[in-house]
């Protein structure tokens, strides 16, 4: 293809000359016709190349020879064949067709240098460009160790930009004590040994920095190093991040608190030391299993969905529930659900924070129950039983029934407290608690109120008869012998009875009353039973 353009071209040019030669300079003299077909030559050999150049030469020397001759013209252009004038033609041409060739060549080459010495130009700023927005330190150090390349990170760290480190020494770029400490890993890497270390440094600014450092041999062609590239790389915020995740892994294994972590579908991905204290289960145990392994069966589907629901709405959950451990005992916790979602806020986490706070319960549950109910005897005090009066009230106004009270003192407790001591006195006051325990229905209730007082409530008791009986009964009871400590006591009980609504309405005026009968009883003598009169003769 490129012959036959060549060809093409070449006719074009010649044939031109011819056309010229036949006219308009057909006056010129026959020994100038060579001079017609030079600038053809010289043109298709500048356009297309030698190649054309000598199909030109070729072209006009047949034309010259070989047409001209025969093709009628003027008398004044000749005839004949001049073969010396076609030697000469060739001669010149050909060498002009070399030397513009030669010229070709060269312009080619020229503009190939330029195009390749500005595609490393190109490739050399690019190089440069991801070089410097490398936040990493990366430069080149000879065998004589002075920097042949530095990015625009050193800036950061010495406060010189890479032009001004370049040509300098590693020594007078870091200092003598930096470079004492790097010295051992200097003499690694010369000596062909790849390097990796840690360093805490002090940038420009004065703030200190963490980076790991490599050092990368340079290997000649005989196997010799004769350099070694640098990268140091900072790692500040990492190696925050990993000491705090250090210290968030030493309270997750310290804490008395036991923490579980899920997936989003509840499986147990993680749990700390507390959690197998608190719960018996180890963390393998618990791996890949869910919650549930904890329930107690105390709550229904119910709770849980309530809970999940909380959860969804706040991402938190929190409150107290009862669970199991793995040896079947139940305990109570308190516990946190907390949901964790990712920058997109898709949950992809669940933590359980919990802790054991059944002792705490069981401890409150006792205070309470000693602000309510005797040290001693464990009956409930004077504070309860006005409570529970109230609340007797309250019942029998609504469903119309009857609440008697006995208020009872013991007969000869103080000489046996007085005689013996207050260890065998309070002997003495818990074996009658027992008793009087023992004669009470469900529904009454008994307690202490004062050093040998006790008071009962008989909810709706049939009639005084039964009162009486009931009173006659906790006197007998009473009355039987007490043996203490090889000892054989004997005390008795003074009873008085107040009922509602025809003694009081209030809790304070039923125990006033029957306070008062039970001094009467008292006054007639050991173990006897008087019902409050409002006329002052308690019966």
């Amino acid at each position: 293809m490129g012959i036959i353009k060549s060809f093409l071209f070449a006719l074009l040019f010649v044939g031109l000359a011819a056309a010229l030669r036949l006219w308009p300079l057909h006056e010129l003299a026959p020994e100038w016709v060579w001079l017609t077909f030079y600038p053809a030559v010289f043109a298709a050999a500048f356009y297309l190349g030698a190649q054309a150049g000598w199909l030109a030469i070729l072209l006009s020397c047949l034309i010259v020879t070989l047409l001209l001759p025969v093709w009628p013209m003027p008398s004044s252009m000749g005839a004949g064949i001049d073969l010396v004038g076609a030697g000469l033609f060739a001669s010149i041409s050909g060498f002009v067709v070399y030397l513009v060739d030669r010229l070709r060549h060269t312009q080619q080459a020229l503009k190939q240098s330029e195009q390749a010495l500005q595609a490393s130009t190109q490739r050399e700023a690019f190089t440069r460009s991801i070089l410097n927005a490398m936040p990493s330190m990366i430069g080149y150090w000879d065998r004589d160790l002075r920097c042949r390349e530095a990015n625009d990170a050193y800036m950061e760290w010495f406060g010189r930009p890479p032009e001004k480190i370049i040509g300098l020494t590693f020594k007078e770029l870091t200092g003598e004590q930096l470079f004492t400490l790097n010295e051992p890993y200097i003499q690694g890497v010369l000596a062909g040994e790849p390097q990796r270390f840690e360093r805490t440094l002090s940038k420009a600014n004065g703030n200190d920095g963490h980076i790991i450092g490599h050092y990368i041999p340079d290997f000649d062609v005989d196997g010799t190093v004769k350099g070694f590239s640098i990268l140091a790389s900072e790692v500040t915020v990492l190696k925050e991040t990993a000491e705090a995740l250090k210290l968030a892994a030493c309270v997750f294994d310290n804490t008395l608190d036991g923490v579980l972590i899920t997936d989003t579908h509840g499986v147990i991905l993680s749990v700390n030391p507390a959690f197998t204290e608190i719960t018996g289960y180890t963390a393998e145990e618990a791996a890949g299993q869910t919650p549930r392994m904890l329930q107690s069966s105390q709550y229904d589907q119910a709770f849980y969905a309530a809970m999940w629901q909380e959860i969804t709405r706040n991402s938190r959950w929190s409150g107290e529930i009862w669970s199991r451990r793995k040896d079947g005992d139940l305990y109570l916790e308190r516990l946190t659900i907390s949901m964790v979602r990712d920058v997109d806020g898709k949950p992809v986490r669940y933590i359980s924070v919990f802790n054991d706070i059944t002792a705490l319960r069981r401890k409150d549950e006792h205070i309470k129950h000693l602000a309510f109910h005797d040290g001693l005897t464990d009956l409930p005090n004077r504070t309860l039983l006005m409570d529970r009066i109230s609340q007797k009230l309250v019942s029998v106004q609504r469903e119309e029934c009857h609440v008697a009270l006995m208020f009872l003192d013991l007969d000869g407790f103080k000489p046996v407290n007085d005689r013996f001591g207050h260890n065998v006195g309070d002997y003495l006051l818990k074996e009658v608690a027992k008793r009087l325990l023992a004669l009470v229905r469900e529904s009454d209730t008994v307690a202490r109120v004062g050093g040998d007082e006790f008071i009962f409530i008989l909810n709706n008791p049939e009639g005084r008869d039964e009162i009486n009986e009931i009173a006659h009964r906790v006197i007998s009871s009473i009355n039987e012998p007490i043996d203490v400590c090889g000892e054989v006591l004997h005390i008795g009980a003074s009873v008085g009875i107040s009922q509602y609504p025809a003694d009081g309405h209030t809790s304070t005026e039923l125990i006033k009353n029957a306070d008062t009968a039970m001094y009467e009883a008292k006054r007639r003598g050991r173990n006897n039973v008087r019902f409050f009169s409002s006329d002052g003769d308690s019966r």
